[in-house]
């Protein structure tokens, strides 16, 4: 059996253009290029969809009733809403304006040449485009704080100083934070432009007021690693922002755990609050990384619809299966497409391969939040079974689900729900999240939010107790401790969401095929 290692979210490609499934109009004369589009993403869901046994017939759902809108986007995403749907509870549930899996994902938009990115600041390849701050709104809808929660590696944000902590007051000279929903619309603007001015309060409690332009940058998925002297323990701590590709995390990822073992570290945090996802193969590779030497057998095993495993989502012939430069493959001079691939059970389980010299690591404690979904969740899951594993924070996001990317009019990946996953037990099916061990507040009421990696942070102050219960931990001589002010204190607990919060990635990218014999 040919193992086939693909790219699924590439960079600088040329993509073959994919034609939509012959259907027969529902009417005379010649079908327009939304409609055949309209046509293609139910047909495709009507095969690969991981709750098509759930849809109705083409006649009954008419593809074609949703156009109208303004772009032919907005009336492809009104379809795919309507199509998830038929999964409720799943991924849809009474009144969600939109699916909380499947994607569409405007291909003329990705990084790094996208005038607005759509998906996140920096994408899998490790591109940002943007100011390079991740913002999150703290205390309640009437007292609230802006603050910086993540700055990212090599932005215009880093470049002027700006650190997780940091309190934004005033954006283009507006004030924010008395009256969260007549201001979420104003934030969201003047953040998306490509000059901002921010005037706040630094984490130490000096004023500021700097300009930022939008700029082109790459980055690295490692927020802060450093080992934490607990005691007797050496605690590994790593924040991880996303699961970007092989290119951008592998290396980084690699160096750090060889840092972990030659630092004699015996207890592990892996900080993964922001952190939405990404390829499945880095996941893997992460999970290889961690876990003990003593693992073995199976990891994870996906699961796709019946049709699939049976080798019947004939469809997939439409879509070329590419290699790693997005080359369009070719097995005794045939085209091979998504068709050729193999999506039984057996064919689709990992097993445990170990990485790296960190060997007798057993305690592990992931700090979560809502953020925390996909191949994150992935990795909490798979190593369960294995390590004593523990969850500080708050719920996880719920995203038990991956894809791949469906490409219609050469132009528009459609990222329906493909598989599930479950680990070695078969355990899996966590829709609603994954509960925590200890249920905290990022920013309890009173306090204030310090940078990765700082002991005071409650979340890693708390996994610190965890692992080693009654230990006092301080700061080492790099990281300084944020000075407690007034004016970037939360009045209360809650977080709020925001559009703009949630621009990160969140999702399980599948770029390992194993093709029919």
């Amino acid at each position: 059996m040919s193992v086939l290692a693909i790219g699924a979210c590439k960079k600088s490609k040329v993509d073959p253009v994919t034609t939509p499934p012959v259907v027969t109009p529902p009417t005379t004369g010649t079908a327009t290029r939304q409609q055949l589009s309209l046509d293609s993403i139910f047909l495709y869901a009507k095969e690969i969809y991981y709750w098509n046994d759930k849809l109705p017939t083409y006649d009954a759902f008419n593809p074609r009733q949703y156009s109208g809108l303004s772009t032919d986007k907005a009336n492809y995403d009104k379809e795919l809403l309507e199509i998830t749907k038929y999964s409720s509870p799943y991924e849809w549930t009474t009144g969600a304006t939109s699916p909380k899996y499947s994607y569409i994902f405007d291909k003329t938009n990705k990084n790094p040449t996208a005038s607005i990115n759509e998906v996140s600041s920096v994408d899998l390849e490790g591109n940002g485009n943007d100011l390079g701050i991740r913002f999150g709104l703290y205390g309640s809808t009437s007292d609230y704080i802006v603050y910086v929660t993540a700055v990212y590696q090599n932005s215009p944000a880093e470049k002027s100083g700006f650190v997780r902590g940091d309190v934004i007051k005033k954006i283009n000279g507006v004030s924010y934070g008395t009256d969260y929903n007549s201001e979420v619309g104003a934030l969201n603007t003047a953040l998306s432009g490509t000059t901002v001015t921010l005037e706040g309060i630094k984490a130490g409690g000096t004023a500021f007021n700097l300009t930022l332009t939008k700029a082109v940058f790459k980055s690295s998925p490692i927020y802060k690693s450093k080992v934490i002297t607990a005691g007797t323990k050496k605690v590994g701590y790593v924040a991880y922002a996303r699961f970007s590709n092989a290119d951008n995390s592998v290396n980084e990822l690699n160096t750090i755990f060889d840092g972990f073992s030659t630092s004699g570290v015996t207890d592990l945090v892996v900080d993964l609050r922001y952190n939405g996802g990404g390829y499945v193969s880095t996941a893997e590779h992460l999970i290889n990384l961690i876990a003990p030497s003593t693992a073995s057998g199976v990891m994870f095993s996906e699961y796709y619809n019946a049709t699939m495993q049976a080798g019947n989502a004939k469809i997939l012939a439409n879509q070329p299966l590419l290699d790693a430069n997005g080359k369009i493959r070719y097995s005794n001079g045939t085209m091979l497409t998504y068709a050729n691939v193999n999506y039984s059970v057996a064919s689709n389980t990992v097993n445990f391969a170990k990485k790296g010299a960190l060997a007798n690591v057993s305690n592990i404690v992931f700090i979560v939040s809502g953020n925390t979904a996909s191949a994150s969740e992935l990795v909490i899951n798979s190593l369960k079974p294995h390590m004593n594993v523990k969850l500080v924070g708050k719920t996880t996001y719920g995203k038990p689900i991956g894809f791949f990317p469906v490409t219609i009019e050469n132009r528009y990946d459609v990222y329906f729900s493909l598989f599930e996953t479950k680990n070695s037990l078969g355990q899996g099916g966590y829709y609603s999240g994954m509960v925590p061990d200890y249920d905290l507040f990022e920013v309890p009421s009173g306090t204030i939010m310090y940078d990765f990696g700082n002991v005071n942070d409650v979340y890693l102050k708390k996994a610190l107790d965890v692992l080693a219960p009654g230990t006092t931990v301080t700061n080492d001589k790099t990281v300084m401790a944020a000075k407690q002010t007034s004016s970037n204190t939360v009045s209360s607990s809650n977080m709020i969401n925001a559009d703009f919060v949630g621009r990160e990635f969140k999702g399980m990218i599948e770029n390992r095929f194993k093709l029919k014999n």
